[in-house]
């Protein structure tokens, strides 16, 4: 994915946003080569996307937690003084959230075109992808 020439860049995805990515998982690492910070907001309970990150190993370097995700993307953006903060979404209601809080805006599926992602139900992280290669098999 093209970052502008920055990886000075605070990255967030909606949780459904990730529940749209056939290996959240992949993004994630794919993200951080470009990004210097990631994280998951939702207005799910805690539990919720901390369940989901767990499956798919996603190491995520903040959450939304119990607040609403106008207050989570405005505490991220205080607390993570990148040049840019992008909010990864699904629909115009998360487009108008990004405005409002003065976030950059990006679909998930032009997220997913621009970087290569697939899209699709998550898969299962214990599966094996049909274009994964295994360095640790003999």
């Amino acid at each position: 994915m093209d970052s502008g020439g920055s990886s000075d860049m605070t990255l967030a995805f909606d949780l459904a946003a990730l529940e749209a990515l056939a290996y959240p998982d992949r993004v994630f690492q794919d993200a951080r080569q470009w990004t210097e910070y990631a994280g998951v907001v939702s207005e799910q309970p805690t539990y919720v996307v901390t369940n989901f990150t767990r499956k798919h190993r996603i190491r995520q370097d903040f959450f939304s937690g119990p607040r609403s995700r106008a207050e989570s993307l405005e505490n991220v953006k205080t607390q993570f003084g990148t040049e840019r903060h992008v909010f990864v979404g699904t629909n115009d209601e998360d487009a108008e959230l990004a405005e409002s809080v003065g976030w950059e805006y990006l679909d998930v599926e032009d997220a997913a075109a621009a970087a290569d992602w697939q899209l699709g139900e998550p898969a299962d992280p214990d599966v094996e992808a049909p274009d994964e290669e295994r360095d640790d098999w003999p």
